[in-house]
């Protein structure tokens, strides 16, 4: 019964302190000037946390978009986030939600990218350009020889290069509802193959360099390109007709710091169950309080399940005494010593197990004692002592 009644306490002392702990952080929101180009007031930036870009909308800017990378890292690896104007209510400012955490102590490149609505003019220069293009390319790989109508590659190879194509002329522009050129159709794919079908036996020369009415057959190589030149013309017309964002500006900054988060070290108070038999006539479990250190196996800001876990190790802050009086104690230091692992829930509590070190002397062995080796289990409330308190922010 007494031993029920201490567990029983340790467990609402454990209850009341986690009380006040469980709330939820707000979420940082830092501010970019961009007629400074100043970030954060030139403060280090928010690191091991999501955090939100907020900043004053320029004038007819309808998307902003940013790239956050590491400093000196290929840009290839580089993260996007964007803000767009919902339809057309009148708004002052951006907000991007940074969701992947940036790194602790580290350095970054940002990009701030600013989008307009393209006007009539702009969209007819691009789409003339990307024509223009789709047009020569066709042109310069197609040929008319007698067997038919020969090209300098293989299909699939003319798709992905007229898809790259469309992409390269819109390098400076983006599509409204967000969306990336798909590239051509099942209905391109199939032109492309019937040029495989035709049958020019007599068309001895490129349809290009000669009159096309010299010859009827060559005349209809011709038509074959025309008629492959209109679609992939209006397969593209499709996609750019009046949804582009155009480019207005680009502003970068380069090296910027992250915040320095202080040092810690997770102090763990808790409370476990050891089982144990040995020479006992039946198995017994002895319940008592515990102290530790914890060791995360991982960053929980970007690997939250061995953020989370832990290998832990500490001392027992009792000893203990067996049903029929035998004296259960530590060998080394006179408590009980234990490790093992740890795993983190809830922010606050850590379950752990593992094995600790008992020295059990029974009642009628005249000082005799032995040594073993006890599985334990345990829940702990978890604090962080921090380390290098004048560094912290």
């Amino acid at each position: 019964m007494i031993m029920k009644t201490k567990s029983t306490k340790y467990l609402l002392l454990i209850y009341l302190s986690v009380l006040p702990i469980l709330s939820f952080g707000q979420i940082k929101s830092i501010y970019y000037n961009v007629v400074s180009n100043e970030l954060n007031n030139s403060n280090p930036i928010p690191s091991e946390e999501p955090f939100f870009v907020k900043g004053r909308l320029p004038v007819g800017i309808e998307m902003v978009k940013v790239s956050v990378n590491r400093a000196g890292k290929n840009e290839n690896r580089a993260v996007f986030y964007e803000w767009k104007r919902a339809f057309d209510f009148e708004v002052s400012e951006y907000e991007l939600f940074v969701s992947n955490p940036l790194r602790n102590n580290d350095r970054y490149d940002m990009e701030f990218f600013f989008y307009g609505r393209a006007d009539e003019q702009q969209m007819e220069k691009v789409i003339g350009a990307i024509h223009r293009n789709l047009d020569a390319y066709i042109r310069a790989n197609m040929e008319v020889k007698s067997s038919g109508i020969k090209t300098n590659h293989s299909d699939p190879v003319l798709l992905s290069q007229m898809n790259q194509i469309v992409n390269d002329g819109l390098q400076d522009y983006r599509h409204f509802l967000g969306r990336d050129f798909q590239g051509f159709s099942e209905v391109v794919r199939q032109k492309l193959d019937q040029k495989n079908r035709l049958k020019l036996r007599r068309a001895r020369f490129n349809v290009l360099g000669r009159n096309r009415e010299d010859n009827a057959r060559a005349a209809y190589a011709e038509q074959y390109i025309q008629e492959l030149i209109q679609l992939v013309q209006n397969e593209s017309s499709q996609y750019l007709d009046k949804s582009l964002l155009a480019l207005v500006d680009i502003r970068s900054i380069s090296n910027y710091p992250t915040e320095k988060k202080p040092n810690a070290l997770p102090l763990n108070f808790g409370y476990a169950t050891i089982p144990i038999k040995r020479t006992l006539p039946s198995t017994e479990y002895l319940h008592g309080p515990y102290v530790g250190l914890s060791l995360p196996l991982g960053n929980r800001a970007f690997t939250k399940f061995l953020g989370n876990a832990s290998f832990s190790t500490g001392i027992f802050l009792t000893n203990f005494e067996s049903s029929q009086g035998d004296r259960i104690s530590g060998e080394l230091i006179g408590l009980p010593i234990y490790a093992g692992l740890g795993y983190k829930m809830f922010q606050v509590f850590r379950l752990n197990v593992g094995a600790v070190m008992l020295n059990f002397e029974e009642s009628n062995s005249m000082g005799n004692s032995s040594t073993y080796i006890q599985p334990f289990a345990g829940i702990s409330l978890e604090f962080n002592l921090w380390l290098g308190l004048k560094d912290r922010r």
